[in-house]
C-alpha cells in the first residue's frame, strides 16, 4: 500500500428505523474490503449514527463508530430522543459534533445517506466548511431507488433551499436500484439540481452478509429442535420493527402447513408490550423472535418469507431464491408501496395490500408459494433480470471519483476499465 489510508465517512440521520443505518454499514464493508486493491491504498473510516448500535452490527476493520445523540420523529417533528434539551439545543450540538469530526477526520470521501443536509440542515454548515478546508474532498448522496410520491419529494428537495448551493456541496448522486424496475427521473422524484450527477449503482443486494453478525447456528436445525431431522421453517419479518405491528399479528396467528416451523422476527424497535402480545397470539408451531442475526442468511435457508417492504429487506430477498410476499406499509409514506408494486410488476415477488391483510389471506398466500413450484420459478425468472450488483459497482464508483483528485495509480483505472461491464455507469439525463 502506498501514501496514507483514504478515509472515509458515512453519515445517516437515523430517527425512525434501521435502513439508512444497515445499508450504510454494508457500503462501508464494501468500501472497506474492495477500495485497497483499487486505489493500492489502506482505508480507515467512520460510520455516523443517530442510533446505538446493537452487537448483531459488526463493523469492518479500520472503522469505528459515531453516535450522535439521538432524534425521534413526533407529530411530523424531529426531537430528542433521550436528552431533557430542546430541539434547538439538539441541532446545535448535533451540529457541532459533525463540524468537528468533518474538519479533523477530513474524510476523503463522504457518503450521506438520503437527507443531503440532514436532520434540519444539521450538515449543510459543515459541508460547507468541510469544502472549504479540505477542497480534495468527495461527497456523495446516497438514494433508495424509491423515495415517495412525487409532489412529497419534491417538496423536501425544494425545502433544501438554493440549487447552486446543493450543486457545490454534493459531487454525486448515487442512485441504489435498476432504472429499470424505477427510474427516478422519470417519475419525478429526482433532485433537479442534480439530475446530471445521477449514477445508477444497482440494488445493493448480493454480498450483504459480509456486514452480519453470525449467531453460530444453522436456521432449520435450530429451529426444529433436532439437528438430525431438521424441518424446513416459513420466515416473516418486519424489518426493525418500529411500524409492523399489523403484519406481526397476523402472521402469529398463521395456520402453519403440516412438515413445518414458523419464524416471526419482529425487529428490535417492536414495543415491548406489543411483542408480548405477538408472542402470545403464536400458535405451537411459531417461533417468535425480536432479531436473529444473519438474516440474509436465514431468508436464503427459508421455504418462504413474507416481509414488509423497507430496501434493506427487499434486497436481502432479491439477492436470494426464496419465493417472497411483500406486505408493505402504505402509511405515512407510500415508499414501500411503490417499490413492492414496482417488484410484482417486475415479476421478483408477490404482493398483498395491507388493506387485504389477514392470517386467512397469508395462509392461502402461503399455500401457493410452498406448493406451485413455477410461481416460485417465475419469481426467480424475476429476480435473476434485475441488477443486484450494488455492492460491486459502489466501490468502482467511489475509486473513479477519488481518482480524479487523490493521483491514484493508473492501476486503478486499468482496474476499473476491466471491470466496465459490472460498473454499467448510467447517466440520467438532465
Amino acid at each position: 500500500m502506498t501514501s496514507a489510508p483514504l478515509r472515509v465517512a458515512l453519515y445517516s440521520h437515523d430517527a425512525k428505523g434501521l435502513g439508512h443505518l444497515r445499508r450504510n454499514l454494508a457500503l462501508a464493508h464494501h468500501l472497506a474490503r474492495a477500495l485497497p486493491g483499487l486505489t493500492d491504498r489502506d482505508v480507515t473510516g467512520l460510520v455516523i449514527t443517530g442510533l446505538a448500535p446493537g452487537q448483531e452490527y459488526r463493523l469492518p476493520d479500520g472503522f469505528d463508530w459515531l453516535v450522535l445523540p439521538g432524534v425521534k420523529k413526533s407529530e411530523g417533528v424531529y426531537q430528542p430522543q433521550r436528552l431533557r434539551i430542546t430541539r434547538e439545543h439538539l441541532g446545535d450540538v448535533r451540529t457541532s459534533l459533525l463540524s468537528g469530526v468533518l474538519s479533523t477526520f477530513a474524510p476523503d470521501l463522504l457518503i450521506i445517506d438520503r437527507h443531503p443536509y440532514g436532520v434540519h440542515q444539521e450538515l449543510r454548515e459543515p459541508l460547507a466548511h468541510l469544502r472549504r478546508a479540505h477542497p480534495a474532498a468527495r461527497v456523495v448522496l446516497g438514494l433508495r431507488e424509491v423515495l415517495d410520491t412525487p409532489a412529497t419529494v419534491q417538496r423536501e428537495w425544494d425545502e433544501l433551499g438554493e440549487a447552486d448551493t446543493l450543486r457545490r456541496l454534493i459531487d454525486e448522486v448515487w442512485v441504489y436500484g435498476d432504472a429499470s424496475v424505477h427510474d427516478l427521473s422519470a417519475t419525478g422524484e429526482a433532485p433537479a439540481a442534480l439530475e446530471e450527477r445521477m449514477h445508477y449503482t444497482g440494488y445493493l443486494a448480493h454480498g450483504r452478509d459480509i456486514a452480519e453478525a453470525r449467531d453460530g447456528s444453522e436456521a432449520s436445525p435450530a429451529l426444529a429442535g433436532n439437528a438430525l431431522d431438521p424441518e424446513p421453517f416459513i420466515l416473516t419479518t418486519a424489518g426493525g420493527g418500529s411500524d409492523g405491528i399489523n403484519l406481526l399479528r397476523a402472521a402469529a396467528q398463521v395456520r402453519v402447513p403440516d412438515g413445518y416451523r414458523h419464524v416471526v422476527v419482529t425487529g428490535p424497535q417492536l414495543d415491548a408490550a406489543l411483542f408480548h402480545q405477538v408472542a402470545q397470539a403464536a400458535g405451537p408451531r411459531t417461533v417468535v423472535r425480536r432479531s436473529w442475526p444473519g438474516m440474509s442468511r436465514h431468508i436464503q435457508q427459508a421455504a418462504a418469507v413474507i416481509a414488509m417492504a423497507g430496501y434493506n429487506t427487499v434486497t436481502e430477498i432479491l439477492a436470494s431464491e426464496t419465493p417472497a410476499l411483500l406486505v408493505p406499509r402504505e402509511t405515512p409514506r407510500l415508499e414501500q408501496f411503490i417499490r413492492a408494486s414496482a417488484l410484482k410488476k417486475a415479476g421478483a415477488v408477490d404482493l398483498l395490500r395491507v388493506t387485504d391483510l389477514s392470517a386467512t389471506a397469508l395462509e392461502d398466500r402461503l399455500t401457493t408459494m410452498l406448493g406451485d413450484q413455477e410461481a416460485g420459478r417465475h419469481q426467480l425468472t424475476g429476480r435473476r433480470r434485475l441488477r443486484l450488483d450494488g455492492l460491486t459497482t459502489v466501490p468502482l464508483l467511489a475509486a473513479e471519483l477519488l481518482d480524479d483528485t487523490n493521483n491514484a495509480p493508473t492501476t486503478c483505472l486499468t482496474h476499473l476499465t476491466s471491470h466496465a461491464t459490472s460498473l454499467t455507469r448510467m447517466e440520467i439525463p438532465a
